[in-house]
């Protein structure tokens, strides 16, 4: 599926790419709407519900991503619910072993993340994802999400790279759809982001389960 001859930058998605998002699910799904039930004096399921309702109007806004916004959308220490769940970082199965696999063929890593920095230091915390990058970006750097054609534009002003000799990887699609409108040639997305739900079919882009399947044959040796 990837031709690594011509491929000279490696963009990678975090959550649900690098990492098991079952830790992002079980922070925004269930502890973030226990603490908010709390807080408010409302049933689980009014919490749950509330949160979501909220969730889909921002969707693909850089609010969305903020813990900040978050925090003073709910009035909660955010981290809170976050630091809960540490134990449920980690990296997604054979995922970490490519990654150093293809710095050593050369490859340039970049991880570009929606995350917040909050989000970003807490799972290094826990992982140590940073020392496995050339380069840290996230979206709240830019203003900008994944999703809009800008933050790709900044990106490349910032860091420069070749659209036609980049692959990029990632488990959304509309953040896949805007990284290919700005010209970005390889694209890979994720069949199973969440280890803890069924593997996904019939999806946008090509997608792969296992890094390992798909290293330059250099990377072997």
């Amino acid at each position: 599926m990837i031709d690594w001859n011509r491929i000279d930058t490696v963009l990678l998605d975090m959550d649900g790419t690098l990492l098991d998002l079952h830790y992002d699910n079980q922070v925004w799904s269930h502890l973030l709407p226990r603490h908010f039930a709390s807080a408010r004096g409302l049933d689980l399921e009014e919490a749950s519900s509330q949160l979501t309702a909220h969730m889909r109007e921002i969707f693909g806004q850089i609010e969305f991503y903020c813990l900040n916004y978050w925090a003073r959308h709910t009035g909660l220490d955010v981290m809170a619910p976050h630091r809960e769940a540490v134990h449920l970082i980690r990296w997604r199965p054979n995922a970490l072993a490519p990654v150093r696999s293809l710095r050593t063929c050369g490859k340039r890593l970049v991880l570009v993340t929606n995350a917040h920095r909050d989000s970003i230091r807490i799972k290094h915390a826990y992982c140590g994802i940073i020392d496995e990058m050339d380069v840290v970006v996230s979206s709240h750097d830019y203003g900008v999400p994944k999703e809009v054609i800008t933050f790709w534009r900044r990106l490349n002003e910032q860091h420069p790279f070749d659209p036609a000799r980049t692959l990029f990887v990632d488990d959304n699609a509309h953040v896949l759809r805007s990284a290919q409108d700005y010209g970005i040639a390889h694209l890979l997305t994720i069949a199973q982001p969440d280890s803890s739900r069924p593997g996904r079919s019939g999806l946008e882009h090509p997608a792969i389960q296992d890094f390992l399947n798909h290293l330059p044959e250099a990377s072997y040796g």
